[in-house]
């Protein structure tokens, strides 16, 4: 099963455009808190989020606290910093996986890139350009995540009418 996880999100369309992505996948969303906007169900409804009752979140107050619910699972933080690329990794369908995104504007902080530098990975791109959009990068690691574990319960074809 795979976590996407964004700690800190600022950007609320950022965030939807994630969630669909979970929607689609069925890949469970995770929000570390602070959040910079609301998601209650007025603003989800207001915003047009037609999809987000068909996904899983759960929230959480801290990083600690997803890592406790991680419990020994693979996860890895997202950045452009990392020097493992990605898409090296051989993930498995057998375990929960976590992908951890930090924030739009400032990335993950020299702490959390020092205290899990074995679990820092990157997605590969072209020198002098800042980075791709987050909920671009999110996109990309999903689909290789569930490209490896053979895309379990997707449509694979289209039937048409």
């Amino acid at each position: 099963m795979l976590n996407l996880c964004l700690f800190h999100p600022e950007i609320p369309q950022n965030t939807g455009n994630i969630a669909r992505t979970c929607a689609v996948t069925g890949a469970i969303l995770h929000l570390i808190r602070p959040l910079g906007f609301d998601i209650s169900e007025k603003a989800v409804r207001h915003a047009g989020l037609d999809y987000w009752d068909k996904l899983e979140i759960r929230i959480h107050d801290t990083l600690d606290e997803l890592l406790k619910e991680a419990d020994g699972n693979p996860v890895y933080f997202f950045s452009k910093k990392g020097s493992r690329v990605f898409s090296d990794i051989n993930y498995s369908i057998e375990k929960n996986t976590y992908f951890i995104f930090g924030p739009e504007s400032t990335g993950f902080d020299d702490e959390i890139l020092s205290a899990y530098k074995e679990q820092i990975v990157r997605i590969p791109m072209k020198s002098g350009v800042r980075c791709l959009n987050l909920s671009n990068s999110v996109a990309v690691a999903a689909y290789e995540y569930y490209k490896q574990t053979e895309y379990p319960g997707f449509e694979k074809s289209w039937e048409g009418e």
